[in-house]
Parts: C-alpha cells; structure tokens; sequence
C-alpha cells in the first residue's frame, strides 16, 4: 500500500542558523569540458564487454568530477550531521565556483551527454540539502548553473538513441531534472522527471524485467539494478512534491522492484533464465557494495517491504555520492502515513 510522505528533503536537511561566509577550502578547478567515449566494445550490440582501454580513459577523464562530487557529499554529510553552519556554507560555495565557470557546458560526445545525469543528479542533491544555511547569492547562482545543465539533458533525450532512451541512462536523468526542481522549483521539470520515469518503468515486463536491461546478457541483473536506483529515488522525490507516478503501468515500478528483490536473493536465476547466461551477480545481494543498496532507503519510506529491509538493514549506514551522500541520515527519518 502506498505510503505518502509529510516530509521533503529540503525539510529533512538540518536547517541550519545563518552563518557568515566560512574560511573554505579552495574546490578543484573547475571541469568546463568533457571527452570520452563509449566504454564497451564497438562492435558488441549488447553492451556488456568492455574495452579495457576505453573503460581507462572514461574513468580518468571523469576524476576531477566524481572525487569533486565524493568531497561534496562527505562533507554534506559531516555537516548535517554535526549540524555545522560554516561547513555547510563552504560545501554551496564550493558548488557556486564550479557554478561560476558554467562547469560541464561542454559536454563533446555523445556518451558523456548519455551518462553525464548522475553527476548532475549528485550535484543537485548535495545543493538541496546545503541551501537552508548557504548564502542567497551563492545558491542563486548555483540553481541557474544546475537548471541550464538540466534543461540542456531535457533537450538531449528528447532525441537520444533508441535503447537508451528507455534505459537507466534516461532514469538518471529523470533523477537529475527531480532533483533540480527541489531547487528551482520549476513544475515543467517536474512533469519531465515524471514522464521520463514513466517511459523507463513503463516498459517493465509482467515480472518486473526491464527489457533494455535484459538485453545486457550477464550484465543483466546488474543494470536492471542500476535502473532500480534513479526509478526509486526519483519517485520519492516526485511524491514529496506532489507528482505521483507509483500506479503508473499498472503499478510498475513495485514490480521492477520486487523482482529485483527476488532475483538478488535468487543470485540471478530470473536474469538467467531470461538471457541464457549466468550473472555476474551469481551470489546475489552478496556481490553488492553497500551504495548499489543504498536506493532502498527512499523505496522502504513508500512501501514495507521485509526481504528488502533484511537485506539493507546490517547494512546500515548506506552512502552513495551519486544520491548526495547518507541515504540512511536522509530517509530513516521520514514520518510516512498510509
């Protein structure tokens, strides 16, 4: 049964008192531009081998981004945890310089247009959470860069390829334009999120299989549960700022989730029989790392579910920078009602 919240994560930050301009560490130097390509093998339709080398030159041309958004969301969390204006200051500032250099407004290949999302997404709710305490202007200046970057994946996926624009590159997106609206306020990105994750959840089998993910051969399992990530987020995200999209398509997204509940505890048998090879996450949620479960914290404040809170609940505390950071701090304490 559905379960709505009183509560938005804007409200679950800790509001933070006022605090006058911090003595903050410098950020990186800003990233304007962005190259790479696809890391898989040109000549493998279903995506699921990697090149080696591309996979290298993806990973060290995104450094500067992902350690500056790890930072970011490190400290968001030692700050609403300590409940430390003066580092929650620094923490929007620090976006503001990147904001200031209109980082990432020249994304040079398709690939880095496709999988840009979840960076953005992370930035997005890490301002969020920062912005009760920031400084106006800083923040002000930080919702503009997040909006343009925003409205510039709005535009992309709107003729993006085929495959993808109903896979988890396009739930990240989803995520990424929800999350700025926490932000910018803009009902129209709120209504793209909705139907963006529509498009995606819509497209689930009876079982709960995402096709486009179970076109990854023994990457299968692994995909449909990197889909599951932006799905669940970006709906409790909707919910709380009064877009429900959880009976769309007949209640898909709680069959996307229950069967990759099911199949993690299974280690892959569904993904298996589905594509005819073993998966390579064959010891089910065993092969997890803690932030590939750390969704399940939003997912658990719209419906009980016990095979997943068994699984999460020795887990915890659950961090994914990609999600701005704690899930556990964020979500465990939402008051829900049926």
């Amino acid at each position: 049964m559905r379960r709505k919240s009183r509560n938005s994560l804007l409200a679950l930050s800790v509001c933070l008192p006022g605090a006058a301009l911090a003595d903050c560490t410098a950020a990186p130097e800003p990233l304007v531009s962005l190259s790479f390509e696809s890391r898989y093998a040109d000549d493998d339709p279903s995506r699921s081998i990697l090149d080696e080398d591309a996979e290298e030159e993806a990973k060290e041309a995104l450094k500067t981004l992902d350690t500056f958004i790890n930072d970011l969301s490190t400290r968001t969390d030692a700050a609403l945890e300590s409940n430390d204006s003066e580092a929650a200051v620094c923490v929007m500032q620090a976006l503001a310089t990147w904001a200031e250099a209109d980082a990432l407004s020249n994304l040079k290949t398709e690939t880095v247009q496709l999988t840009i999302a979840s960076r953005i997404a992370a930035l997005a709710l890490v301002a969020a959470q920062v912005s009760p305490s920031a400084q106006p202007a800083h923040t002000a200046t930080v919702t503009a860069w997040l909006t343009r970057r925003t409205e510039e994946q709005m535009t992309f996926w709107e003729t993006a390829p085929e495959g993808a624009a109903s896979g988890n590159l396009r739930a990240w997106a989803a995520l990424a334009v929800a999350s700025t609206a926490l932000l910018n306020n803009d009902h129209v990105m709120r209504g793209w999120a909705a139907w963006s994750l529509s498009y995606v959840a819509c497209t689930a089998n009876e079982d709960g299989s995402l096709p486009q993910e179970m076109s990854r051969k023994h990457l299968a399992l692994h995909y449909q549960l990197h889909a599951v990530t932006p799905l669940t987020v970006t709906a409790t995200l909707l919910e709380q700022q009064g877009v429900s999209v959880m009976n769309r398509c007949e209640r898909a997204l709680d069959r996307i989730v229950a069967f990759t509940v099911r199949d993690l505890t299974a280690g892959g048998a569904e993904s298996e029989a589905i594509t005819g090879e073993e998966q390579s996450l064959n010891q089910g949620a065993g092969d997890l790392k803690d932030f590939q479960l750390a969704w399940a914290e939003s997912w658990l404040t719209l419906r009980a579910n016990p095979e997943l809170e068994a699984i999460v609940a020795p887990r915890r505390p659950l961090r994914y920078s990609k999600l701005g950071g704690d899930q556990t701090r964020l979500w465990r304490g939402v008051v829900t009602e049926k």
